[in-house]
């Protein structure tokens, strides 16, 4: 009660002003942030806890429970940024040879990996080791018929880009779908920097154009 009467501006006339007197209070007190595109009561607890998380995280973990030290081994992995400097683009290249390589960042992925890759046993990889999910959702979850169970669900995973929209509508839509192509193509050139193979920018371009128009079909 007293945190919404001090969100409140009493001063106002509600007859004429009704968002004034009702939020004044809290417009008065807060600024949205520049690194925000909002800033609401939820914002505020969520930063609270971060603050309350990072002094818990910090603190000695001797005599912590098993799953309370791992989150805080997790946390300082995090945190050294100085082995993770040294470490550069070495964990995503570990991660891509656990999923088959990379067509585009190999030079003859067709010989040496196609013959004996497969799309099954890939996708269970990327959902069990790294939580991610392409072509296929898979999920455990209540059972919208019979709530005392759970049941295996399979949906559609989401899209690259945030929805439909982004493949197929112009404007703003358009510009976000360029820059989401030239990312996919900057990151293509860097990998196959970082593996010490040779410059072939329109083999990239091609190569991602067509992952483009992949997700473009999915999309529909």
């Amino acid at each position: 009660a007293a945190r919404i009467i001090q969100n409140m501006d009493t001063t106002a006339d509600p007859c004429k002003d009704f968002y004034q007197y009702a939020c004044g209070g809290w417009l008065n007190r807060h600024v949205i942030p520049e690194t925000s595109s909002r800033y609401s009561i939820f914002d505020i607890l969520r930063d609270e806890l971060e603050i309350i998380l990072k002094g818990v995280l910090e603190t000695s973990d001797q005599g912590d429970r098993e799953a309370f030290q791992k989150a805080k081994i997790l946390y300082k992995s995090c945190m050294n940024e100085g082995l993770i400097e040294q470490r550069d683009s070495l964990p995503l290249l570990e991660a891509l040879t656990m999923v088959g390589d990379w067509p585009v960042a190999s030079a003859d992925w067709n010989k040496t990996k196609e013959p004996n890759w497969s799309m099954e046993e890939k996708l269970s990889i990327m959902n069990s080791r790294f939580n991610k999910r392409v072509l296929i959702d898979m999920f455990v979850w209540t059972d919208d018929r019979d709530s005392s169970r759970h049941i295996i669900y399979i949906d559609q995973p989401s899209l690259g880009m945030p929805s439909r929209d982004y493949y197929f509508n112009g404007g703003n839509y358009q510009r976000v779908r360029e820059a989401y192509l030239q990312f996919m193509i900057t990151i293509a050139k860097m990998i196959r920097e970082d593996k010490n193979m040779s410059k072939d920018d329109s083999f990239v371009q091609e190569e991602m154009a067509k992952v483009m128009e992949l997700e473009t079909e999915i999309a529909n």
